[in-house]
C-alpha cells in the first residue's frame, strides 16, 4: 500500500486489521454494547509530562532497534509469553494478528525491538504512511510488567515518528466507559484528537467531546440492532 494511501485512510477512521483496512463505530464486550473512538496524536504539538519522563529514564538501560518486520520465532516467543499472561482475549499468534495467512505483507511494517541485554524484552509493530505512523502490536516479557513496556513503546514510535518528521501518530481507539483502552491517551493528552465520524472531523480530545459523540451514536441507531445487548 502507498504511503499516501495509507496517510489518507487513517485520517477517515480507517485502520490495519491482518491485510485489510476496516472501521467500526461499536464493540460488544459481554453483552454489552460500547461506542468506539479512534485516536491521533498531532506530533507538532507533542511533550513529555513528569510521567512520560520518568518511563524513559527507568527504561534508559534497555536497547533499542528497528528493522523490517519479519516473523521470527523469537517474535513468536516473546508474543507466547505475553499472551499467556493477559486476561483479554488476544490473536493466538503474532502470525495470526499482522498476516492471517497471507504470504505477503502489503503495509510498509517495522518492528522497534527492546532487549535487556541479548534478551528481547519487548517488541512493538507499527506501520508507516507517507506522514504518519499506525501502531499495530505491542508485547512485553511478563517479568518486566513494571517497566510499562506498553506504554514505553509508545513514546519510542512516537520519537521515531518524530524523527522522520510525520505530522501524526495513530495508536487505535478507545472504547468510551472501557478504561482497558484508556492507556492510549498515555503519550500526551494535550496533542490527541478524537475523530468524529459523523462530521469527518478530527477534534482536539477531552471527555465531554467523547461522552457527546457516544450518545450520538447510540441515538443514530435503529432501536433492533441494540435488542441483543443489556443497554442502561
Amino acid at each position: 500500500m502507498r504511503g499516501d494511501a495509507l496517510d489518507y485512510y487513517l485520517s477517515q477512521g480507517y485502520y490495519r486489521m491482518h491485510q485489510d483496512l476496516f472501521t467500526c463505530r461499536f464493540l460488544p464486550i459481554n453483552n454489552n454494547l460500547y461506542t468506539v473512538h479512534w485516536l491521533r496524536i498531532v506530533l507538532a504539538e507533542m511533550h513529555y509530562g513528569p510521567e512520560q519522563r520518568r518511563l524513559l529514564r527507568l527504561n534508559e538501560r534497555f536497547t533499542t532497534t528497528i528493522r523490517h518486520f519479519q516473523l521470527t520465532d523469537e517474535l513468536e516467543n516473546l508474543y507466547a509469553q505475553y499472551r499467556s499472561s493477559i486476561t483479554f482475549d488476544a490473536p493466538e499468534t503474532v502470525e495470526a494478528f499482522m498476516l492471517a495467512g497471507a504470504t505477503h505483507n502489503v503495509f510498509n511494517s517495522q518492528v522497534l525491538e527492546v532487549r535487556d541485554g541479548d534478551q528481547l524484552v519487548a517488541a512493538g509493530i507499527f506501520d508507516s504512511g507517507a506522514r504518519t505512523l499506525a501502531g499495530i502490536m505491542n508485547f512485553y516479557h511478563p517479568s518486566y510488567r513494571k517497566h510499562s513496556l506498553g506504554k514505553y513503546l509508545m513514546l519510542l514510535k512516537i520519537k521515531h515518528a518524530l524523527a522522520k518528521q510525520h505530522e501524526y501518530y495513530y495508536p487505535g481507539y478507545l472504547v468510551y466507559n472501557y478504561p482497558k483502552f484508556d492507556y492510549k491517551l498515555f503519550p500526551c493528552l494535550a496533542a490527541t484528537e478524537a475523530f468524529d465520524c459523523e462530521t469527518g472531523l478530527w477534534l482536539p480530545f477531552s471527555w465531554d467531546t467523547v461522552a457527546a459523540q457516544s450518545t450520538q451514536l447510540m441515538r443514530n441507531m435503529p432501536d433492533e440492532y441494540f435488542e441483543e445487548f443489556d443497554l442502561d
